[in-house]
């Protein structure tokens, strides 16, 4: 027997359509690259993207096409999120921060049709649109006045585009099941994948990520995404944003501390996402000029491990609640998030604090379990470490374009951190697996040691890297970006670590530089290090 109730589709497009029923005249607000502050509603982004989604169906936009994007957070690029997926194409959202020739890579392996990109990427889009065969139509997301010089003949003006359509657009039904967006791995190791996901999976992501124990989101908060709609879709937050109604704050492509700090301030952001390097120049901008935020109470923390001292920073000092965060683009990406329990009220500030540095429990919908190197599953006791498994309706199944091969290990997507698991399900992320340095036949974790390294005060940034070692197998070399005027030098930077971890876990050696490679979504890049001081000579080790 069947239930008897309605068959509604989840589609990207009743986001929109419900923002602008309940929520018409909530701001979204954009910094936007000509400079200036842009003011619109959800009223105004569903009738431009309504127009949008007529015009491309009217060019020959076909369900299936794949349209990319190379743009920062903005009111233009929220348009399309809504515009492309509705008509069932699939958003392709491209990292501009990636070489030329890598997105040239990417876009040939979508099969891209369609580019929209914003003015600040002409040079880039020149450099690499001609390696694109596929591509047959560009747009430049301004208006015919600002439209830049380019090498590309035929490019479109955005807003020429949206005033050939026709608000009296309707959005097709379409099957919850078809693909809606696709985003690619960073691609640390070899070429970066294509994450395909669906409109559905997108849905019940949008659902768990706006509950209290994940980011709580509501048609009070005023939301400043940091992290870029290009880097898995901002961790669904624009979807959230319409689902909720929350008004929407996009801070363009200024993400320094002082730009971002103006917007919280004069938006009234609540809430804000981002990656720690992100936040270490705020905190930097904040500290420096004796600031405090009028308004924001949360912050969620992702991408990778923020460090203790930062999480102390923003709850003690500026009482702003941290939500630390784990997730990945093959999770769409929120797999789990920190929220406490009643049992741990009455708990001491630094047990608070010890819990809140952890990465958090799964949201419902997503299921875990660890792994041993014997494949064996390993017991939730906080201690037992092994490879992190997840599964769940917004979890990856197959890479797009290599559909024949399957990434799962009986039906878990092995994520390659690896962790403990408490008895409440509290996630404890110590490595990813192939940055773990094994000495002696144990395990140390680089993310540990460069935490501790960054709670000293004269150290900026810091990672650790293993280095060969003829008896021990590998050693910990930690390498430090010290803070402008620091006098700390490599011993008293070796000593910052004793009676922190066991003697044997401590650093062999200390290597100051002036910067740390990032990758395209913030991530230190550990594989450059590696290139460069893999063979870095230590001294005796104890």
């Amino acid at each position: 027997m069947f239930g008897l109730m309605m068959q509604q589709p989840l589609l990207i497009s009743s986001l929109i359509r419900y923002a602008d029923r309940f929520h018409g005249d909530t701001e979204i607000v954009s910094r936007r690259v000509e400079g200036d502050i842009h003011r619109t509603t959800y009223h105004e982004v569903h009738e431009r993207a309504r127009r949008l989604a007529h015009v491309l169906v009217a060019r020959g936009v076909k369900p299936g096409d794949r349209i990319a994007t190379l743009a920062w957070n903005g009111y233009r690029h929220l348009e399309l999120y809504f515009a492309i997926s509705g008509i069932g194409a699939v958003m392709h959202t491209v990292n501009p921060r990636l070489h030329p020739n890598q997105i040239a890579w990417i876009a040939n392996d979508a099969s891209d049709t369609w580019l929209f990109y914003d003015t600040t990427f002409q040079p880039l889009v020149d450099g690499f649109a001609a390696q694109c065969a596929n591509l047959k139509t560009l747009v430049a997301m301004t208006d015919a006045a600002r439209l830049p010089a380019s090498k590309v003949e035929g490019v479109l003006a955005y807003e020429d585009l949206i005033a050939e359509g026709s608000a009296e657009f309707d959005w097709p039904e379409l099957d919850e099941n078809v693909a809606s967006s696709l985003c690619y791995t960073s691609g640390t190791t070899g070429n970066p994948k294509g994450v395909l996901y669906s409109h559905r999976s997108t849905l019940l992501h949008t659902m768990v990520g706006v509950s209290p124990d994940v980011l709580g989101l509501s048609a009070s908060d005023v939301v400043l995404p940091v992290v870029p709609m290009f880097h898995v879709n901002a961790w669904g937050i624009p979807y959230m944003g319409a689902m909720t109604g929350a008004k929407l704050v996009f801070p363009g492509p200024n993400l320094d501390g002082a730009s971002l700090y103006e917007l919280f301030e004069t938006e009234g952001v609540t809430l804000s996402a981002g990656v720690p390097t992100v936040w270490q120049g705020l905190l930097g901008h904040v500290q420096k000029q004796g600031l405090r935020f009028s308004s924001m109470r949360r912050t969620v923390i992702g991408g990778s491990a923020c460090p203790p001292a930062m999480l102390a920073k923003f709850e003690n000092e500026y009482d702003v609640r941290v939500i630390h965060a784990w997730g990945m683009t093959e999770t769409s990406p929120i797999g789990s998030a920190c929220a406490l329990k009643p049992k741990h009220r009455g708990l001491s500030k630094e047990a608070v604090l010890a819990l809140k540095g952890l990465q958090g429990r799964p949201p419902f919908g997503v299921d875990i379990k660890i792994l041993g190197p014997d494949g064996q599953e390993q017991p939730w006791d906080g201690k037992t470490e092994g490879e992190l498994l997840a599964r769940g309706p917004w979890v990856l199944a197959r890479y797009f374009g290599r559909e024949d091969q399957s990434p799962l290990v009986d039906g878990w997507f092995p994520t390659g951190d690896v962790c403990s698991i408490d008895p409440d399900g509290f996630i404890h992320i110590t490595d990813r697996s192939k940055d773990v340095i094994k000495s002696g036949g144990e395990w140390i974790s680089s993310i540990e040691l460069e935490n501790i390294a960054m709670a000293h005060p004269d150290v900026a940034m810091a990672a650790c890297i293993a280095v060969p070692h003829p008896k021990w197998d590998e050693r910990p070399l930690l390498v430090v970006v010290k803070r402008p005027e620091a006098t700390v030098d490599r011993e008293a930077m070796l000593a910052w670590f004793q009676g922190k971890v066991a003697k044997w876990q401590e650093p062999d050696d200390v290597v100051f530089v002036e910067a740390i490679p990032l990758g395209a979504t913030g991530k230190m890049l550990k594989t450059s290090l590696r290139e460069t001081y893999g063979k870095h000579p230590l001294p005796e080790t104890k």
